[in-house]
This record gives C-alpha cells, structure tokens and sequence, in this order.
C-alpha cells in the first residue's frame, strides 16, 4: 500500500509595529533518521529579504537560521513535505545478543558517545515512587520498553496543554495529566533512571483514516489530520533509536515524523529567535492532503477507474490490431508432469525416463491445434555450463499464410516408438535430398567423430584415471584408446549437405531457406 500525503504547515506572526528580528532558528525540516520516505520538502520564510544557512545542530539535526536586515511587521513560516506513507512494522529490528534481555548495560565506547542521552535529572517522591512501580524482572527488552510505554500511557491522562514549556516529571506525575511533550519528558527520565539512553522529539504526527471501520475497540480518526507531536526514542544496540509514544502507548510508525531530537526539550524548539518588544498575533495552519493512492486490499480500484483501465486496454488492443502488431510468447514456459511431479526431472534434473516422451506428445498436439501444414525439427537446445550434454529443442515451422509446408504427418518419426537407424540411412537420405533438391552428390560431406578431439580430453584426465576403467600406465593407456578410436570411428557416423536453397514463394511472400543436416 501507498499514498502519498502532502503536508502543509503555515506559522505566522504578525507585530503592531515595525521590529527587529533576531537570528530565527528553523527546525521544521524532517530529520535525517525519518523511517517514512521523504519525496519532497519546501520552506518559504517572508519577508523575502533574509539570509538563510542550513546547519546540522550537534545531534545531527537539520536547522534553518534566518536573518533578516530590515525590519519587518510580520514574520511566516511555510512549509510544504510530501510523504510516503508506506506502512512499516515497528518492531522490524535486531539487538545485539548482550540487549536481547532487560537490564543490560552498555558497552564503554558506547555508553560514552551516549553520555548526553543517560544523564537523569534528580529524582523527585513522585518520580522515585513511578520507578518503584517498574518492573524489573529479567525478560524481553522489547516487552520491558511495550510495559513500560503501555504503564505511562494509562497513568497519565492526555491534554491540550496552551501553556509554553514542559511539564517537570513531578508535576505531571501530581496532575496525572499533562500533554504529548510533558509523557514524552516523563518517558525520557524514566528511561535514564532504567540506565537506558533516551532523547526528547519533536516531530510531526501524521493519522489518516482508516478505509475499514475495526470489528472491535476504536477505529481511530474520522478524517486525516496532522499536529506538532512530541514523543520519545531509547537507543536499543543493534536497533539504533526507537521511538515510543506514551501519548497513546504505541511505538513510533510511519505517521510519526521527527524533526529534532534532543537530549533537552528545550533544544527541540520548532521555532527558536529574538524579536523586538511588540504586541503580536499568531495563527497557526496544518493541513494533510492525499495526493496520490495505491489500490490496495482495503480499497481497489472504484468503478470508474475499472471502467478507465478495461478502455485503455481496448485501445492499446485497437492501434495493435491497426498496426498488425503480432504478439508471442517470451520466456520459457515450464510444463510439469501431472504424474510424480516431484520426480527429479520435473525438478533438477535435465532428463528423465519420461520428459521426452511428454514433450514429444505435446508437441504433435500443439502441431495439430496451431502449426497444420507446418514441420517439424528436433534438435539441439541450450547447453548450461556444467552440464555434460545440450538440451533438446522441438520446433514447429508454418507459414504465416496458412500454406502447407509439410503434406503426410504419418512421415514424421515418433521418438516413443523404438527404431534403428544406421549411416546408411543417413546416406541414403541425404542422396535422396540432394537429388530432389537438384543438388550435385559431390556436395555431400561424410561425418567422422572427431578422434584427436576424444584424445585430447583423455589427455587432460589426471594420470590416475582411466576412461576405460583398465589399470594400465599412461602410455599403454593411450595407445590402447588410438585402437579403439581406429577400430570405431573409421565408419562414418552420419552425412551433410551444407547448401543453402532459395526458392521462389508466393508474391510477396519472400523466399524459404533450408539448410539439410543429417
């Protein structure tokens, strides 16, 4: 599944007088560890008259900073992400063996470039009395992390909170309230009271609606929508971050989108800067657009769009037809017996007992249903590197206008039949050919095997082997090969005719070519 959301968040400030702004620290920009596929990013800043440098802060977020020369009476900030919401298991990672199991520690060299990330503010009573809460029972790491996210998440009830700044544990522990930023705060110093390394996040959420109602428990939002969110990420050897939410008690997924993370919330500012003193208003503007949507399972293709596809395939169908576009078959299509289908040579094996009678069943029978009229030739296939032999092909050959090439089927030789033919056969047919073809004998070649190529390979074979299983020195060893090659390969094995003929066919049919081999 894919669609593809467009993001639009509008930030505006507007002063009652002309005023100095300060240096404007930008953090809107997702971070360069956002697991959902960024297609494109824009930031617009007005007034258009600034200098902008894009920095990494020390945590390796992106930041925009802005200066601004004039003075200016508003100040907005436009920023326009295209994502792809390509749904993603959370829990898709490994650990390390030493943090498979809840407590572990980290190893030196890590635990040291996580120094920021472990060090908890002092403990408060109601802090200490949460810790106490946690179990801390050897298991799972990942259940210990879902334990704890699911614990804070049910402690601690959810609410939009317009006051600046973040809640210390302590209070949010007292009201047993607070908003995102505050359970993500929370989170953070619980998990460094743990010994784990955790940082604060400041991102965007992004929820669409879901396309099938649940069964059971609530379905989730109605319509899609996007806000600043705030949530918390531990760093798990092995996995790298990974993000919790106790807003509502579920890991990170591809609608959470981070923009900065740090060891501070106060580092997380979407928006950080000076400004001289003025009375202000602010507006503030989020939207989520659907700009593109995968059929998928829970929603296929509508009517109209079936109705789109099945023209357009008419009219690729049509210009074909216009154009006298032939479509055939690529590939190689794999035909299997139905019939001990596990058999090795449905499966590795080249040949087997009954492969080849198959094939040459099939073979007259797609002759008789597409080929009438036409030949047809078996002969020599792919030979695959490692094999000792070539495959076999079976070809059918037809004319295109239906004209038949071969008159008596009955000729055609059936492989499943037992048969015996000699060089003799082989001459005599090749004299017939070249006589019906008005072809001098003196052309016909007379096939030998190719005896110093066999005694060649005999010479390759290591001193110690014996092709023909006799325990001989290599010297006798070959002489005793030339008697053999000289008492079997003096007959000839067969005949060729290698001559091209071309003949006339019908008006503006060409001409067909044939090359005879025996």
């Amino acid at each position: 599944m894919t669609i593809h959301a467009a993001l639009n968040h509008v930030t505006h400030y507007t002063y009652d007088r002309l005023v100095n702004l300060g240096p404007q620290t930008i953090r809107l920009r997702p971070a360069p560890h956002c697991r959902s596929k960024i297609i494109s990013y824009s930031l617009k800043v007005e007034p258009a008259g600034h200098f902008v440098n894009w920095q990494q802060d020390p945590f390796a977020n992106y930041q925009a900073r802005l200066v601004f020369p004039e003075k200016t009476k508003e100040f907005k900030v436009t920023v326009d992400v295209v994502m792809d919401m390509a749904v993603y298991n959370p829990f898709d990672f490994f650990l390390e063996p030493e943090a498979e199991e809840f407590p572990f520690s980290y190893q030196a060299d890590l635990k040291q470039e996580l120094a920021p990330y472990l060090i908890p503010d002092p403990v408060t009573p109601l802090l200490q009395a949460q810790l106490d809460k946690i179990d801390r029972t050897k298991r799972r790491s990942v259940i210990f992390l879902v334990d704890l996210n699911t614990m804070v998440h049910h402690d601690i009830k959810y609410t939009i909170r317009m006051e600046p700044g973040v809640q210390t544990p302590e209070e949010t522990l007292s009201l047993a309230s607070g908003s995102c930023r505050d359970s993500a705060w929370l989170m953070v110093q619980l998990l460094r009271n743990c010994g784990l390394a955790a940082r604060f996040v400041s991102g965007y959420l992004i929820q669409l609606k879901p396309d099938v109602k649940a069964l059971d428990g609530p379905s989730g939002t109605e319509v899609d929508f996007t806000d600043l969110h705030a949530w918390c990420e531990v760093y798990l050897p092995g996995a790298g971050w990974v993000g919790l939410d106790a807003t509502s008690g579920l890991l990170a997924g591809e609608g959470h989108i981070p923009l900065a993370c740090t060891p501070q919330p106060s580092g997380a500012a979407p928006i950080e800067g000076g400004v001289d003193e003025s009375e202000v208003e602010f507006a503030h503007h989020m939207a989520i657009t659907r700009i593109y949507e995968a059929p998928r399972v829970t929603k296929p293709y509508t009517e109209e769009q079936w109705a789109a596809v099945m023209a357009l395939g008419d009219a690729v169908d049509q210009e074909l037809a216009d154009n006298d576009v032939r479509m055939t078959m690529g590939g190689e299509p794999t035909f299997v017996a139905v019939n001990d289908r596990d058999a090795p040579e449905w499966n590795t094996d080249a040949l087997g007992p009954t492969k080849r009678g198959y094939a040459t069943e099939l073979v007259h029978k797609l002759r008789q249903e597409y080929g009438q009229g036409g030949f047809l030739h078996f002969g020599q296939g792919k030979w695959y590197p490692g094999e000792q032999l070539p495959r076999w092909a079976l070809n059918i050959y037809w004319r295109k206008d239906r004209e038949p090439v071969w008159a008596n089927p009955a000729l055609f030789a059936d492989e499943r039949v037992p048969s015996h033919y000699t060089s003799a056969d082989a001459q005599r047919f090749t004299t017939l050919l070249a006589a019906k073809l008005g072809v001098t004998p003196k052309f016909i070649q007379t096939a030998y095997e190719d005896t110093w190529y066999y005694l060649w390979r005999e010479r390759r074979l290591p001193v110690n082997v014996d092709p023909f299983n006799a325990k001989l020195d290599d010297e006798m060893e070959r002489a005793r090969l030339r008697r053999v090659f000289e008492q079997k390969l003096d007959s000839p094995i067969g005949y060729v005719l290698p001559v091209k003929v071309a003949r006339p066919g019908p008006p503006g049919r060409g001409f067909c070519a044939m090359n005879a081999c025996i």
